[in-house]
């Protein structure tokens, strides 16, 4: 089998078209497993929001596709969901969509002697090495290999 990133690309591919003509972004695909399970989670969004009646509509369009490309080889659920309020950014795509969004920044290991920072996404460098962090009086520029987690923050 494929590794993890192998199958959510090939299914990224397979299914973006689906997406863009059902009218939504293509947040993200992961192949992971849960305890005993293989989850193949789908997450979308669109400029008005998601919901569960989005999930069930794009669950029934890629289903028949999934099961003509088979990417995977043993049992798996597929789930489809929102990013959520609150989203993880994994990629570039998801920096360069919540620019200016308030973000929570986790380090492997404490950067200047702090395990995480919080502020406004300011961007990243050219060569896609540095996040720039907007705190309060200052820009921070946060080495990418030295983030193990970045999240939007959303005040409720």
């Amino acid at each position: 089998m494929a590794g993890n990133k192998n199958i959510a690309a090939t299914v990224r591919e397979g299914i973006l078209p689906t997406a863009d003509a059902l009218g939504y972004v293509l947040w993200d695909v992961e192949f992971l497993k849960e305890g005993a399970r293989r989850i193949l989670r789908v997450t979308i969004d669109n400029e008005d929001g998601i919901t569960i009646d989005d999930c069930e509509k794009m669950h029934r369009a890629i289903d028949p596709i999934l099961d003509e490309i088979d990417p995977i080889d043993e049992a798996y659920d597929l789930e489809v969901s929102s990013p959520g309020i609150e989203r993880e950014l994994r990629t570039d795509a998801h920096i360069d969509a919540c620019i200016g969004e308030r973000v929570e920044v986790r380090f492997f290991a404490p950067f200047e002697g702090q395990k995480q920072m919080e502020g406004i996404l300011a961007g990243r460098d050219a060569q896609n090495e540095t996040l720039l962090l907007q705190l309060a009086d200052v820009t921070k520029a946060l080495p990418r290999s030295a983030i193990s987690k970045l999240r939007t923050l959303f005040d409720f």
